[in-house]
């Protein structure tokens, strides 16, 4: 079904990106230049660090597993990117108007887009485990910027940063054990001989 809708979305690509350079201007590009940290290491990273820091230093269990899946979320989100980027081989629309000019493995890497998996991925993570109503609003709209930053910044077609959305949105939510595959358990924070770590259970 998400692969049929991709390629009904393609249709769209070219309209949405010349709609996009054709309102670019001064203000648009200056918005896109806050929201897209939004889906970089410096905010995704840090988050994920000081969830995990905090819990443990402050012996607040749910906070440190909160962390732990967050950071399950977004390493899932990353490596499935980054392997979909070089099979896919699309390139970017300011690299070429060929939207359809798939050539896997040869370093053409517009599709998904990473920027927008990873603020999806952080956003779908973050508002499952606040569970309200404001936090789903702040974080969904949050993440939705940087895939228009991606637009506005013709580094992306519409079918890229939506491939993208989907890639985090599941990545979260198999992190948080709201889908499953294979029976797995969401990651938690378990006793080790050497500390604590990150580990999943298995059920059957």
């Amino acid at each position: 079904m998400a692969v049929g809708g991709l390629s009904a979305l393609m249709l769209l690509d070219h309209p949405v990106q010349r709609f996009a350079q054709d309102n670019r201007g001064a203000g648009s590009n200056n918005v896109a230049d806050v929201v897209r940290h939004f889906g970089q290491p410096e905010v995704y990273g840090t988050l994920t660090a000081g969830f995990i820091v905090a819990g443990l230093a402050t012996h607040h269990e749910r906070v440190a597993q909160a962390g732990g899946r967050l950071a399950v979320a977004l390493l899932v989100a990353g490596v499935a990117t980054g392997g979909a980027k070089v099979a896919f081989g699309r390139p970017r629309p300011e690299q070429s108007l060929d939207a359809d000019g798939f050539r896997p493995f040869s370093g053409q890497a517009a599709m998904p887009s990473g920027h927008a998996t990873m603020a999806f991925a952080l956003a779908t993570s973050l508002a499952d485990d606040i569970d309200q109503p404001w936090a789903k609003v702040g974080l969904y709209g949050l993440a939705t910027s940087v895939a228009w930053s991606r637009l506005n910044d013709n580094r992306h077609w519409l079918s890229d940063v939506t491939a993208g959305a989907l890639v985090g949105i599941t990545s979260a939510k198999l992190a948080s054990g709201r889908w499953r595959i294979f029976h797995l358990h969401p990651p938690g924070l378990v006793a080790t001989p050497s500390g604590m770590g990150l580990g999943w259970q298995a059920s059957f």
